[in-house]
C-alpha cells in the first residue's frame, strides 16, 4: 500500500511538471496586445514573442518593440528561454532572434515605423535586400538601431 501511494505522489508529480514546460506559445494574433506599446498583435508576418525562464510568454507585435523591451530591462535576456521574432517569408515560423537576419528597409513598413523585418535564413535576406534594398542587421544591431532610433532614411 505505501509503494502505490509512493507511485501515484511520483506520477502526479511527474503530470504536474510535464504541465509547467518552457515553451513557446503560438502568438495568438488579433487577441493579444503588445506587451511593450499595447497595441494589438496582428500581423503575423511582424510577431515576436519572449518566453521566461519560467515559461510565460509575452507577446510583441514587432521585433522593434520586443528590443525596446529588452533595451529597457537588460537582464531580462539573459532570464529568458526563448527571443523569438515572426520569420516574414514563413510567418506562422517563429525564430530565434539571436539567429534571424533583419532587414531594414523603407520598402517593408514593420508595426512600429522601424522597418525591420526577419527572416530565418542568409539567402532569404539577400533576396529581399536585392529586392526592396535597405541594411542587413543582426540581433545586437537591431537593439542598437531601435536605442538610437535609427531609421533608414
Amino acid at each position: 500500500m505505501k509503494l502505490l501511494r509512493s507511485l501515484v505522489s511520483l506520477a502526479l508529480i511527474l503530470v504536474l511538471l510535464s504541465g509547467c514546460s518552457v515553451e513557446p506559445k503560438p502568438i495568438p494574433y488579433g487577441q493579444a496586445n503588445c506587451v511593450h506599446c499595447s497595441m494589438t498583435v496582428s500581423d503575423s508576418r511582424y510577431g515576436a514573442e519572449l518566453v521566461n525562464d519560467k515559461g510565460k510568454a509575452y507577446f510583441f507585435d514587432s521585433a522593434e518593440c520586443l528590443a525596446a523591451y529588452l533595451n529597457e530591462q537588460p537582464g531580462l535576456s539573459q532570464k529568458a528561454a526563448f527571443v523569438l521574432v515572426s520569420d516574414y517569408t514563413n510567418p506562422e515560423k517563429l525564430i530565434e532572434a539571436e539567429q534571424a537576419y533583419f532587414l531594414q528597409s523603407r520598402e517593408l513598413p514593420s508595426p512600429m515605423g522601424m522597418f525591420l523585418t526577419a527572416v530565418a535564413d542568409k539567402a532569404a535576406a539577400g533576396q529581399l535586400q536585392q529586392e526592396y534594398g535597405g541594411r542587413l542587421l543582426t540581433w545586437n544591431q537591431v537593439k542598437e538601431a531601435v536605442k538610437q532610433h535609427d531609421k533608414p532614411e
